[in-house]
C-alpha cells in the first residue's frame, strides 16, 4: 500500500503551519504502508495541482491531505467537502473567491471515502484526542478536500482519499492566550495512528460520532 500524505505551507501570517512539520516527520512505513509526504501551497488552484501531479507520480493507494484548524482541540478527520469556494482571508497568493463554484459538473458535496470512525477510535484507543468533524470550512482545506474527492470521482475511482485538521502546535499560541493546541509529537504520532487504521480496517466501523448542532 501507498499512501500520500501532504501538509500545507505556512498561511495567514503565521510563521509555522503544524501540517507541514509534522508530515515531514511522519513515519516513511506505518504497518507495511509505504507513505509518501509532500508540501503543498496554500493556493487555490495550485494546491490541487500539486496533488495530482503526486498522485500521477506515485499511483498511491490512499490520500490523506492534513490542515491547520486553529480553535480546534483534537484531531479531526473530515467527513464532507462541499463545492464552494468562500474564503475570508486571502491565501497566500491573494486570491479570495466569494460563492464559487469549485467544479460545475462536480456533485455538491463529497463524502471521505477513508475509515474516518475507525481512524478516530484508533488515534482515541492510543491516547490522541480525536473526533469526527463535519466542516472542512470553505478555504484551501475545503478546496483540496473537494479536489481530491473530485478527482476520485472523475479519474481515480480506486484511490481512498480524505482530508485531516490538526490544533496549532504548541509554538503557535504563546501570543494566543486560551487558545486549544496540541504537542507536535502528539499531532505527528495522531496521524500516523490515522494512517495505520487505514491499513487495518478496509471499511468504516459503526460508531457513535455525530453531532447534535
Amino acid at each position: 500500500m501507498k499512501v500520500l500524505l501532504t501538509g500545507f505551507d505556512p498561511f495567514g501570517g503565521e510563521p509555522v503551519n503544524p501540517a507541514e512539520e509534522a508530515v515531514k516527520m511522519v513515519r516513511d512505513n506505518i504497518n507495511g504502508a509505504e507513505v509518501i509526504k509532500i508540501t503543498i501551497p496554500t493556493v487555490q488552484t495550485k494546491s490541487v495541482k500539486a496533488i495530482e501531479e503526486a498522485i500521477e507520480k506515485h499511483n498511491p493507494d490512499v490520500v490523506i491531505s492534513v490542515g491547520q484548524a486553529g480553535g480546534r482541540f483534537d484531531i479531526t478527520p473530515e467527513r464532507v467537502a462541499i463545492n464552494m469556494d468562500d474564503f475570508r482571508i486571502k491565501d497566500n497568493e491573494g486570491n479570495q473567491p466569494t460563492d464559487s463554484i469549485i467544479h460545475e459538473d462536480g456533485q455538491a458535496a463529497y463524502f471521505s471515502n477513508l475509515p474516518i470512525k475507525a481512524m478516530v477510535k484508533h488515534m482515541n484507543d492510543n491516547n490522541i484526542p480525536a473526533t469526527v468533524s463535519n466542516t472542512a470550512g470553505t478555504f484551501v482545506c475545503n478546496h483540496v478536500m473537494y479536489g481530491i474527492l473530485y478527482m476520485i470521482d472523475k479519474k481515480y475511482p480506486n484511490i481512498k482519499g480524505g482530508f485531516i485538521h490538526i490544533p496549532y502546535m504548541t509554538s503557535q499560541v504563546i501570543d494566543k492566550k486560551n487558545t486549544p493546541f496540541m504537542s507536535l509529537e502528539e499531532i505527528v504520532k495522531g496521524l500516523e495512528f490515522a494512517i495505520e487504521a487505514c491499513t487495518i480496517y478496509k471499511e468504516d466501523i459503526k460508531a457513535i460520532g455525530g453531532e447534535i448542532c
